[in-house]
């Protein structure tokens, strides 16, 4: 199958749901085994909840997703501000970050929930609720290549990704730091999923901050730290992960 008819199909037909049904025969055995075995345990059939595909040989995880939380976090650990602000990366690891500095979460769908040391605030990344110059921590992770192509609900806009990078410039404060991470590889935009950009790209459209670091998760899923930005030419998708500072 080509990725064009990938892409098209796997929205209205996953075939790995297909391909669960072959295992539901092992799944009725091990069910009437459990039934033979359980002495106090009642399992009624309208209670069962077959999960068919979870028993793989290694634990699955998604290395962009992975690699950038464990980044961030060691990166704040070892800049230690007094404050961190976030802007529309994974609830999951703003969540644990919460536990290590005093997290506000800015996201167009406010985030519901009531945790010590995080606060959630309502806005967008192309007009933050922030003064210029004012925050010294501030990360958004896989966001930017999403903004203005309408899947999460913002306008369409073809400069919504120049827009909030320019937004998340403006507020970094002198000494500042930005944590950013977005697709790398063959510059295009996928439309209505995201944006892949060159890291020159990025670069570019922050004139203002000074590229501290830069990181790299490449194709194959492999985190490449600390390296040259250049190391993403060719690559098809992978994540780029860069700290930026304003002098």
């Amino acid at each position: 199958m080509s990725q064009l008819a990938r892409r098209w199909l796997l929205p209205f037909f996953d075939p790995r749901g297909v391909a669960r049904l072959a295992r539901l025969p092992g799944y009725f055995a091990e069910f009437r085994a459990f039934q033979r075995m359980a002495k106090s345990d009642t399992v009624r059939l309208a209670d069962t909840h077959p999960c068919l595909g979870d028993r793989t040989t290694a634990t699955a995880f998604d290395p962009h997703y992975f690699y950038q939380g464990a980044w961030l976090a060691r990166r704040v650990a070892s800049s230690k501000p007094a404050a961190h602000v976030d802007v529309g990366s994974s609830v999951m690891m703003i969540s644990v970050l919460s536990a290590q500095v005093p997290v506000t979460f800015v996201d167009i769908r406010p985030l519901q929930t009531d945790l010590a040391d995080l606060t959630s605030i309502s806005g967008t990344i192309t007009a933050l609720p922030f003064a210029s110059l004012s925050q010294g921590s501030v990360s958004c992770l896989h966001v930017i290549e999403h903004i203005g192509l309408g899947r999460y609900g913002d306008p369409i806009d073809a400069d919504g990704a120049r827009k909030g990078l320019a937004e998340l410039q403006r507020v970094i404060a002198p000494g500042g730091r930005l944590y950013l991470s977005t697709p790398v590889g063959r510059e295009r935009v996928c439309f209505n999923a995201h944006r892949v950009f060159a890291p020159e790209s990025i670069i570019g459209l922050l004139p203002a901050l000074t590229l501290a670091a830069f990181s790299l998760v490449n194709d194959e899923g492999r985190l490449i730290a600390n390296c040259d930005p250049a190391r993403a030419r060719g690559l098809d998708y992978g994540c780029g992960l860069f700290e930026f500072v304003r002098p």
